[in-house]
């Protein structure tokens, strides 16, 4: 009986992690990961990740008279698009050089206020970020200020 009841226990737990990969849920939130605000000069970096950290997971940025931010990170809003730059080779990769940028009023950056939750395609397929009512306050101020046509 332990024969088989092993080999079944094994095969069940591979399908519980297999079905946990593939879920569409929000992201698990690490202790510390959230959305940040930070400005640059006139540039401000909206960032879900660590706080004063390089660890992020995804970061928009863009200067006051912008409707679109640009986008870095592994996570990329959905409705993100992707433009060719002015650089014809990445020089790091040596691939066409692009830009992924998303509207500051698309559904991805609209959702993110309105609901607290930002629809992303990670490596392992579609997932969601979420905010806080606070965090949700920052994503408002972000969205001003590079809305606005001055820093």
């Amino acid at each position: 009986m332990l024969k088989t009841a092993l080999p079944v226990i094994a095969a069940l737990g591979l399908a519980a992690v297999a079905a946990q990969s593939y879920a569409t849920g929000p992201t698990p939130v690490a202790p510390g990961m959230g959305w940040h605000l930070s400005h640059e000069g006139d540039m401000a970096k909206l960032a879900y990740g660590a706080e004063n950290s390089d660890q992020l997971a995804l970061m928009l940025m863009c200067e006051p008279g912008q409707t679109q931010a640009v986008v870095y990170g592994d996570v990329q809003p959905e409705d993100a698009r992707f433009i060719n730059t002015s650089a014809p080779i990445d020089p790091l990769s040596g691939d066409m050089a692009e830009d992924a940028r998303v509207s500051l009023h698309g559904a991805s950056v609209r959702g993110l206020l309105e609901t607290g939750r930002m629809a992303v395609e990670t490596e392992t397929g579609r997932s969601q970020l979420t905010a806080t009512r606070d965090e949700r306050r920052l994503v408002s101020d972000f969205v001003s200020y590079c809305s606005s046509n001055h820093a």
